[in-house]
C-alpha cells in the first residue's frame, strides 16, 4: 500500500517558524534629520537596535537633538557652522512664520528668512568632505539606507553608494512624492499642501489646484538650488530632484490613510501612522469630564466675561476629554 503524502499545513508551518529563527539582521545606515523630525524616528532606530540590526547613524557635529543616548555606532562629521548659527537662523525663521501666516506655495518658499534650510543642505557637502569616514562608508556594506528626506541627504547618499533607501517622512514638500513613487495624483480630486480644500472641490477650488500645482513646477526646483548643487557636485553629474526621489524603495509615511483625503497610492507606499513629537509620558492624574460639562463652563465663562450674547441652548453629547491637572 502505497504511502499518503501530508495533506496538512502544519508541516509547512513548522518549517517557517524554524526558518525564521535562522534570519540573519540587517545592517542598517541611518541619514536623519535634527529637531522635530528625530524623535519619532529615534523610537524606530532603537526598536531596530532592540531587534539585533546592526545599526550605524551618520550626524553632524552640531545639532540640537540629534544623538543623544543611542546605543549603537554613532559616526558624526564636522560642519561649516556653529549650533549658535544654527539657533540664530532658526530663530529669525520662526518669527518670520509667526508674524506672516503661511497661505501658498510662495510666501513658504521664497521667504526671505529661509538661510535655515541652506544650513541643512550644507550638512551633506560637509560629509562628503570628511574622505575617511566616506571610506568607512563605502567599506561597510550597508544593507539599506533609513533617512529623513527633508534635507535631502539621505538621498543622496543613497544614490551615492547605490544603496536601497528607506523614506520615512510625514510628506514631502512640493509634488516630489508623487513624481518619485510615479503616483497619480489627479488635480481635480487631491487638493495640494496648504490650499485646505476638501476632495470633493467646487470648480473655482479646482482652478486654483491646478495654479498651485504650477506654483509649485516654477518654484520648487528655486528652494532646492543649493541642495541640487551640492548632489550635483557630490555625484558628479547634474541633479534633478526626481532623480533622488525615484531612487526610493519603501516610503514609509507617518500619516493614516483614514485621516488623509482619498487618492491613489502606490504597493511600495505604507502608511504607519504617528506624528512629529516625543514620546509621551503617562497622566499623573486624569479626571473625565463629558463634553456637555465642558459647554456648560464654558457659557459659564462668557458670562463672567460679560460676553454672553448667546444662545444658551445646548446638546448634550456623550462624549469624554481627558484633562491633566499639574
Amino acid at each position: 500500500m502505497a504511502c499518503t503524502g501530508w495533506t496538512s499545513p502544519l508541516p509547512l508551518c513548522v518549517c517557517l517558524l524554524l526558518t525564521c529563527g535562522f534570519a540573519e539582521a540587517g545592517k542598517l545606515l541611518v541619514v536623519p534629520m535634527d529637531g522635530s523630525h528625530w524623535f519619532t524616528m529615534r523610537s524606530v532606530v532603537e526598536k531596530l537596535i532592540l531587534r539585533g540590526h546592526e545599526v550605524v547613524v551618520v550626524m553632524p557635529e552640531v545639532s540640537w537633538q540629534l544623538g543623544r543616548s543611542l546605543n549603537c555606532t554613532v559616526k558624526t562629521y564636522s560642519t561649516s557652522y556653529t549650533l549658535e548659527d544654527l539657533d540664530r537662523e532658526f530663530k529669525a525663521f520662526a518669527h518670520a512664520q509667526w508674524k506672516a501666516q503661511v497661505r501658498s506655495i510662495y510666501s513658504l518658499l521664497m521667504g526671505s528668512y529661509n538661510d535655515i534650510f541652506d544650513l541643512f543642505f550644507s550638512n551633506c557637502r560637509s560629509l562628503f568632505k570628511d574622505k575617511k569616514l566616506v571610506e568607512y562608508l563605502k567599506e561597510s556594506s550597508f544593507d539599506a539606507v533609513f533617512l529623513d528626506p527633508f534635507d535631502n541627504c539621505g538621498l543622496i547618499v543613497a544614490k551615492y553608494f547605490s544603496l536601497p533607501s528607506v523614506v520615512f517622512a510625514r510628506g514631502i514638500l512640493c509634488h516630489y512624492l508623487e513624481e518619485g513613487a510615479q503616483c497619480p495624483a489627479p488635480l481635480s480630486y487631491v487638493p495640494r499642501i496648504l490650499l485646505g480644500f476638501s476632495d470633493a472641490m467646487t470648480f473655482k477650488e479646482r482652478v486654483r489646484n491646478h495654479i498651485m500645482h504650477l506654483e509649485e513646477h516654477l518654484l520648487c526646483h528655486r528652494f532646492f538650488k543649493n541642495a541640487l548643487e551640492i548632489a550635483s557636485e557630490i555625484l558628479q553629474t547634474p541633479v534633478t530632484e526626481y532623480d533622488l526621489y525615484s531612487h526610493t524603495s519603501i516610503w514609509l509615511l507617518r500619516t493614516d490613510f483614514v485621516l488623509d483625503y482619498p487618492k491613489p497610492v502606490m504597493p511600495n507606499m505604507i502608511f504607519i501612522g504617528g506624528i512629529n513629537c516625543h514620546q509621551g509620558k503617562p497622566l499623573p492624574m486624569v479626571s473625565y469630564l463629558s463634553f456637555s460639562t465642558l459647554r456648560i463652563l464654558h457659557l459659564w465663562k462668557l458670562k463672567k466675561d460679560s460676553l454672553l450674547n448667546c444662545d444658551l441652548t445646548f446638546s448634550f453629547v456623550s462624549f469624554q476629554i481627558s484633562f491633566q491637572f499639574n
